[in-house]
């Protein structure tokens, strides 16, 4: 196959034509041709590598036959009509299978339908089965029934780019969408992280986990390298630990349901004076921590809940839970702090 041959095969496969369901326009042009040409067969014919493919066809059952024996593909290595008036005369065709038995063409004209590019793709063709010619008027009006092919056949191409181009640009505006949404939630995050801070706060950790149980440790492990390294709470690293533990399994369980498809976020960060800023958030629904039972206190002695909100209260010295308890801010003294806070007592 030389280069030419697979230009117009790619032309041909561009556009997406082929083994497609009958069209009306199409099948009116193949009618018109067989009416204006008074032949009992007319076919729009593509010819693909191993066979010819009738997108349209009058007189005939057939969906294809082999190259090999298309009068067709002999019609396309050339610009102009491709006439021949009785097969069994033409030393190219009198042996033809398609000649000596059904549908036993004798006559054929076939007019190449080549594109813009000048590819030929196939042939607007009339077919008889006794030698004929046709005169100047069917002639001229099988050219204008070719060009007319043609014109649809790049109708229904650019239809289909417009669609895929539409269907495109949908699922470009969509991912836009969808970015400008996560854009916007991480800016919003940004936004409640900072709020978090004061001005003079160093953040050290800034950490998202899934909601996995399995996930806290090494949180965990991570805060208390940082509270080690820098020498912060001493005498107090456990009440940290466990109070953060706390924390972020109550985000994991309550706020995320245990739903590793979503996040917890954890932030870390140190005031001047040393003081130890942990704040934790869940994208749950939030709780009312008023409503939190006691579980030191009555009813709340038999109930497994409200333990953790306990346990953060205690060992933390200032807790604070925002957006509607989707957030806890928990602070733990500096030692500078802790000493001037006893001298004062």
């Amino acid at each position: 196959m030389d280069h030419d041959e697979q230009a117009r095969l790619a032309a041909l496969r561009n556009y997406r034509i082929l083994d497609t369901e009958p069209e009306r326009a199409f099948d009116d042009l193949a009618l018109l041709a067989s009416q204006v040409c008074g032949t009992p067969i007319a076919l729009i014919s593509l010819i693909d590598a191993e066979r010819q493919w009738f997108k349209a066809r009058v007189g005939v059952d057939a969906h294809e036959t082999s190259r090999d024996v298309a009068f067709c593909a002999h019609a396309i290595r050339q610009t102009e009509l491709f006439i021949v008036p009785d097969a069994l005369e033409d030393e190219r065709f009198r042996d033809n299978p398609l000649v000596v038995s059904a549908p036993h063409i004798r006559f054929y004209t076939g007019a190449p339908l080549i594109t813009a590019d000048g590819h030929a793709l196939g042939t607007l063709c009339v077919v008889d089965r006794k030698p004929r010619t046709l005169d100047a008027q069917q002639l001229e009006a099988l050219e204008a029934l070719r060009r007319q092919v043609v014109a649809q056949l790049e109708l229904r191409r650019n239809l289909l780019e417009l669609e895929s181009a539409l269907v495109e640009r949908d699922r470009a505006e969509q991912e836009r969408e969808r970015l400008i949404e996560e854009l916007q939630a991480a800016l919003d995050g940004v936004k409640k992280l900072s709020a978090l801070l004061p001005l003079s706060t160093a953040c050290q950790l800034n950490v998202v986990i899934p909601a996995e149980a399995a996930a806290i440790s090494t949180v965990a492990e991570g805060v208390m390298q940082i509270v080690s390294e820098k020498h912060l709470v001493e005498g107090h690293a456990v009440d940290v630990e466990i109070a953060l533990r706390e924390a972020l399994a109550n985000a994991i369980k309550h706020g995320c349901k245990n739903d590793p498809a979503k996040q917890v976020q954890c932030c870390v960060a140190i005031e001047d004076d040393g003081e130890l800023l942990i704040v934790v958030r869940d994208p749950g629904p939030g709780f009312d921590v008023s409503a939190v039972p006691d579980p030191l206190v009555g009813s709340g002695l038999t109930k497994t809940s409200g333990r953790g909100v306990f346990l953060i209260n205690q060992f933390m010295d200032e807790v604070r839970y925002e957006d509607q308890g989707r957030e806890v801010r928990m602070r733990k003294l500096g030692n500078r702090s802790r000493s001037e806070a006893s001298r004062g007592a």
